[in-house]
């Protein structure tokens, strides 16, 4: 009994081993936390991050190497016209719409015309009667002609009396009298039907000439008016625009008139074509100024034609040297050859990528205007740092400096 009240734990012993081990714990923590943190820092993602400026790689074409002045405008139809009726009255008939080929003198629309087709069928009517009343004083003509001779030939002979030839004589002289009255009448009554016919023919709508349809203005039973005037009625009809006239109307400011000429090539780009440019010529320096603006308008015609070309579409319009040769069609990819790091043999570029740049080995081609070609590591569109590229390693922190 003794001997096991003598057997005992000795608490101190465990109390000490506990904390050695709690301690080495410890240390092994700080030692990974120590370890993490330099690989992190070596890494970059404890860094600062630096502030750059970034480009961005862009398509360029060579002309852009000799182009004197940019300046933008819009595309204008030179021949444009709203077509419209000359007389007032109800539209009954329209056979075109938005986005229709027309050619000139079809009948694209109808008013009411009932009562000035039958003034033309009433005109018509009467130039067969003066017709009829013609020939029959015609022949009423010949008939006194032939009295005339005769009696004329016999009172020469004393035949017949003074009386008799006298009478013969007025006959024959009232038959040419009714006969220029017949054709007078002829005369009257052809103005008559011509009037009759013009006055009809302003009941339909004809087109002017060649052209695209632009706007539909009216629809049938609208009330139509030359100058629109009247309420609830309508002028236009329809728009239309000849696509063969269409030319780019720009603003040049008065101290970079001298450098456009007209028949200076140009190099046009539609903003809702962009992938393609067209060739242009300077048809014409406008003569006048505008005081507001002190600037000339200049228009420029388009030597490409393309359907997808449209009216008051915006577009800009690059004024050059000479002419584009073909090899300056092709588009190159280039971006600022500031960005451009040439390490030994290899060319490079910190490619922005998030929060962090990426060092990319590029292969470049030609320099002009401060641009390079890119032939290979990077794509239009790609941002690349400019600015500090001293400070800058691969998968360095980054923020973009304000533009």
């Amino acid at each position: 009994m003794e001997d096991l009240q003598k057997l005992k734990i000795d608490k101190s012993a465990k109390l000490y081993g506990s904390k050695n081990r709690k301690r080495i714990i410890y240390i092994i923590l700080c030692v990974l936390i120590v370890i993490a943190v330099s690989v992190m820092y070596g890494t970059g993602y404890l860094k600062p991050a630096v502030t750059v400026d970034v480009v961005t790689v862009t398509e360029i074409y060579p002309s852009q190497t000799f182009t004197l002045l940019n300046s933008s405008g819009y595309v204008v139809a030179q021949r444009k016209a709203s077509l419209a009726s000359k007389i007032t009255g109800r539209l009954v008939s329209l056979s075109v719409g938005e986005g229709n080929l027309v050619r000139k003198g079809q009948i694209i629309a109808r008013m009411e015309n009932e009562d000035s087709q039958a003034n033309l069928n009433q005109a018509e009517a009467n130039l067969n009667t003066s017709k009829a009343f013609y020939e029959q004083a015609k022949s009423e003509l010949e008939l006194a002609t032939l009295s005339y001779e005769r009696f004329k030939a016999l009172l020469a002979k004393g035949s017949v009396s003074q009386s008799e030839y006298d009478n013969a004589e007025s006959k024959f002289k009232r038959a040419q009298y009714a006969l220029s009255a017949a054709a007078a009448s002829i005369k009257a009554a052809e103005a008559a039907c011509a009037s009759a016919r013009v006055a009809h023919e302003n009941s339909f709508i004809k087109v002017p000439f060649d052209a695209v349809v632009l706007t539909k203005n009216a629809d049938i039973g609208d009330i139509i008016t030359p100058l629109g005037a009247a309420a609830n009625s309508k002028a236009a009809v329809i728009t239309i625009a000849d696509m063969n006239s269409l030319e780019v109307e720009t603003d040049v400011s008065e101290a970079n008139l001298s450098i456009v000429k007209v028949n200076q090539p140009c190099e046009i780009q539609i903003d809702a074509i962009p992938n393609k440019r067209f060739h242009g010529v300077v048809q014409t320096i406008v003569p006048t100024a505008e005081r507001s603006k002190a600037a000339v308008m200049v228009k420029i015609r388009f030597l490409d034609k393309d359907p997808r070309i449209l009216p008051e579409m915006s577009a800009k319009v690059a004024f050059l040297s000479r002419q584009v040769q073909p090899e300056d069609q092709k588009p190159l990819v280039a971006v600022n050859k500031e960005a451009v790091i040439n390490r030994e043999k290899q060319k490079y570029a910190f490619l922005v990528n998030g929060q962090y740049v990426v060092e990319t080995p590029i292969n470049t081609g030609s320099e002009s205007g401060g641009m390079v070609e890119i032939l290979k590591g990077l794509k239009p569109g790609d941002k690349v740092a400019v600015k500090p590229l001293d400070k800058l390693k691969n998968r360095s922190k980054v923020e973009i400096g304000e533009k």
